[in-house]
């Protein structure tokens, strides 16, 4: 079986590149390797039906994040603030680090 290799990580800010959240930018809240899924902050609200699960607790229908597909998302170089692919360079023996494609500056 073959290990995926991410090139975002937890905390990166992120612009989704297709779909009805197009344009909007947020920060990577989790990541499920398993599925190809991330939850990004402030984008792909769904509206979830919940009844009260304790006594006085209300229920009601509240709005959530929902997971957004990886291909559809691209990091935003803190630099210089585009979104851009990401390039991994090897920069010791042991040590690979994240590159952005459009300035050529270091991300991590």
């Amino acid at each position: 079986m073959l290990k995926k290799k991410y090139r975002l990580k937890k905390g990166d800010i992120v612009m989704i590149i297709s779909g009805d959240d197009r344009g909007k930018k947020g920060k990577i809240l989790s990541i499920d390797k398993k599925k190809d899924v991330l939850v990004v902050e402030g984008a792909n609200f769904v509206k979830k039906h919940m009844r009260p699960r304790k006594q006085g607790e209300p229920g009601g229908i509240i709005e959530k994040e929902a997971p957004v597909n990886i291909s559809n998302l691209k990091l935003v170089c803190p630099k210089c603030g585009k979104p851009t692919r990401v390039q991994k360079t090897v920069l010791d023996v042991k040590r690979r680090i994240r590159v952005c494609n459009k300035c050529g500056e270091f991300i991590d």
